[in-house]
């Protein structure tokens, strides 16, 4: 509405500063706070705040935290159901646009087990040399029986519903994957009588993912709640008490995270690591946070796509990641937390228990679709290995802590395959990699105003522009 009088003021009358942008100069401009200095500010004030609702016992305020965090994550799955069953239609229908999309997508599952294999191997050295369990003065006693149980029988049954409507209200996220994934091949085998249905689904994926950008703008004020009650509730003795367990989860992510993937991505794909992780960036501060890869997936794609992977191919390889590719959640952990747990039930573990345990990492993975924590992967692993289920009560205490070192790992996953797989395929567009910038997460979801000048430099990094489209 201002274009016109700013195109009549002389140049000389804008005011100083006032960008390119047509109206730009009209009003004064707000800095705007990084996102990520405001996950910071949300993470030292959520310390603050739990340390004091603990020290001077204040129940009100220990509430306010868990009723914060709780409502942050309530929208965030209040998206899950919808967001994967129709990011996994769109995605498997995309596939036709891209050529050799069967070779994608088998090399795509491919190093989703490769990297989950490296990543339980990792798991495992850790366990077995620092003994997690030891020392600790936990005793079986204070394990409890975990409510949610996991068995191969249970996965290999539980894939197929017996409705359509129950996956989506008890969140069966495995249950709404095997429907899309049915929905997609029968779209594809339809062909154009498809074409509305698709046209539909492809409008009401894009309404989904608006309404969560409007959530994960408020991931700052989620962040006070979840760590808030997470030292008022936990306490520093009781996060003493797992302090070797809670430290190798985060030094086996860690070492996932900045040595085998950089590794990677240096040898396979002969792409920098650094720029990797500087295009990345916000979805993995954002996974660390809200703990959900699903609700991350939309960040995840657009930083995807922002690192040159054909868009066509991107839209397929998220959202599968996000509900199938875990080396947090589902390759690094449940090795510790066997181990962990075998220890304090002075339980003796073998080579073919360890063998088991990778086994069920790569096989498994899809268990945990991608929602907030590991139990149900957990407990598979353990009921695999014959371990006490109640060891997962040992474990639930601390789960929070360390659910933000394994998600944050995942998403870094789900973005690193796209890209090694479209590096491997000469599909990556270099140019478009090489120039992808950290830019606040905020302004992903941004696709009105964009005649602002505050959005001049995402226009000029838009992943529509700068990857080329395959046939």
């Amino acid at each position: 509405m201002s274009a016109n009088p700013a195109s009549t003021a002389p140049e000389a009358e804008q005011p100083t500063g006032s960008g390119s942008g047509s109206g730009a100069g009209s009003r004064p401009r707000i800095p705007k706070v990084p996102f990520w200095a405001q996950i910071v500010t949300g993470l030292v004030l959520g310390v603050l705040l739990g340390w004091l609702a603990r020290s001077q016992d204040l129940g009100w305020l220990v509430t306010t935290l868990d009723e914060i965090g709780s409502l942050f994550v309530q929208l965030l799955k209040l998206a899950v159901a919808p967001l994967v069953f129709f990011a996994i239609l769109v995605s498997i229908t995309n596939l036709r646009q891209v050529n050799n999309a069967a070779r994608l997508a088998t090399r795509t599952l491919l190093w989703f087990m490769v990297t989950s294999l490296i990543a339980v191997a990792i798991g495992l050295t850790i366990g077995l040399i620092t003994n997690p369990g030891s020392g600790t003065g936990l005793t079986p006693k204070d394990g409890a029986l975990s409510e949610t149980k996991g068995s191969w029988i249970d996965f290999l049954t539980g894939i197929v519903p017996g409705d359509v409507i129950t996956p989506f209200t008890e969140l069966n996220v495995l249950q709404i994957v095997f429907m899309a994934a049915v929905a997609g091949i029968a779209a594809l085998k339809l062909g154009e009588k498809a074409k509305p249905i698709l046209t539909l689904s492809q409008a009401v994926l894009e309404l989904l993912q608006k309404a969560l950008w409007w959530v994960i703008r408020l991931a700052p004020i989620g962040t006070v709640g979840l760590i808030g009650y997470a030292i008022a509730d936990y306490g520093w003795d009781l996060i003493g008490k797992y302090a070797t367990f809670t430290a190798d989860v985060y030094i086996g992510c860690a070492l996932v995270m900045f040595g085998v993937y950089p590794l990677l991505l240096a040898t396979v794909a002969k792409i920098s690591p650094l720029q990797f992780f500087k295009g990345a960036w916000p979805a993995i501060q954002l996974a660390f946070v809200s703990r959900s890869s699903v609700g991350t997936m939309p960040v995840t794609q657009r930083v995807t796509e922002r690192l040159g992977v054909p868009k066509e191919y991107a839209s397929f390889a998220v959202p599968f990641g996000a509900t199938t590719k875990m080396d947090g959640c589902a390759a690094i952990y449940p090795a510790l937390a066997a181990i962990f747990i075998a220890q304090i039930f002075d339980v003796q573990l073998g080579i073919g228990d360890y063998l088991l345990i990778a086994f069920v990492s790569v096989i498994g993975s899809a268990a945990t679709a991608g929602l907030t924590g590991a139990t149900v992967m957990l407990t598979l692993t353990l009921s695999t290995l014959g371990l006490p289920l109640e060891g997962v009560g040992l474990l639930m205490a601390i789960d929070p802590i360390l659910d933000m070192m394994r998600t944050a790992t995942n998403v870094a996953g789900q973005a690193l395959v796209p890209v090694i797989v479209a590096a491997r395929e000469k599909i990556l567009d270099h140019d478009a990699y090489n120039s992808a910038s950290s830019s606040p997460v905020d302004s992903f979801g941004d696709d009105a105003g964009r005649d602002d000048a505050d959005h001049d430099e995402i226009r000029d990094t838009e992943p529509r522009a700068a990857v080329p489209a395959t046939a």
